[in-house]
């Protein structure tokens, strides 16, 4: 992967298939429980580094934060811009790639870059970019697409995947909207602490949900699948093996 993916021709798909679904609504949930205590806290200033559709972003707006917003899709800032809009919010609208515009930022009280990192060029270097805009005692919010997902959900499947799992050549062998970059979680965590960032909450998105067979899921409780995902989303032995994983870093 040459270039950031730039996600303007598939606005519509992501807004059915990632947002207007149960995983989608359990993601926001989670990661809105990690950052209650940011939202509700004084006047933040907060970059969002590749807001997408910005609900999160606008959930912060709601309580007169400091919001700073970008994204490489116009469309996709476009429709950020039209939400707040139409919500009477307030921010900033930068349109380009984060590590791009961050040279001329200054630092904030909280960054979140969210479902960016796995779509880059460059993880560990936008990552850096990113995470130098955070001030001192401020913090990083960082969702990201978790590698060992993609290792557990081929080898449940079986058949030819296995061999491109002992070869390690299975990326790209998925969907159109499975990302290209995904990083295993001990690599993250070391990055930061590399970089001076303590990690205080570390959540995992869909657990369960994605290894759930199609025939096996249309028979499954979505409630109780709710519930057995939030028993087990903080757990250290499970919260590494989901689809997602969210956590909160603070800037030493």
């Amino acid at each position: 992967m040459q270039t950031d993916r730039n996600f303007d021709n598939l606005v519509e798909k992501f807004e059915q298939r990632v947002y207007g679904t149960l995983k989608g609504g359990l993601r926001l949930k989670l990661i809105k429980e990690d950052l209650k205590t940011f939202q509700q806290s004084s006047a933040l200033s907060i970059w969002d580094a590749g807001c997408g559709f910005a609900q999160i972003s606008a959930w912060f707006a709601e309580r007169g934060h400091d919001l700073t917003l970008c994204d490489l899709s116009s469309k996709m800032l476009q429709r950020a811009q039209q939400h707040f809009t139409d919500q009477n919010l307030s921010a900033t609208f930068l349109h380009g790639a984060a590590q791009d515009l961050a040279a001329d930022l200054p630092q904030f009280d909280l960054v979140l870059f969210h479902a960016v990192l796995e779509w880059l060029a460059s993880p560990k270097a936008t990552l850096k970019a990113v995470a130098d805009k955070v001030a001192p005692k401020g913090h990083l919010s960082l969702l990201y697409y978790n590698r060992n997902s993609i290792v557990m959900s081929n080898a449940l499947k079986g058949d030819w995947r296995l061999q491109f799992l002992l070869n390690d050549h299975y990326m790209g062998k998925g969907k159109r909207l499975t990302p290209p970059n995904p990083q295993f979680p001990h690599a993250v965590l070391d990055w930061l602490q590399q970089w001076g960032f303590r990690v205080k909450v570390e959540t995992g998105i869909r657990v369960f949900h994605d290894y759930i067979p199609p025939a096996a899921f249309e028979k499954t409780d979505s409630q109780e699948l709710a519930e057995l995902e939030y028993r087990y989303c903080r757990a250290p032995d499970f919260r590494h093996m989901a689809r997602y994983i969210h956590l909160v870093a603070q800037r030493h």
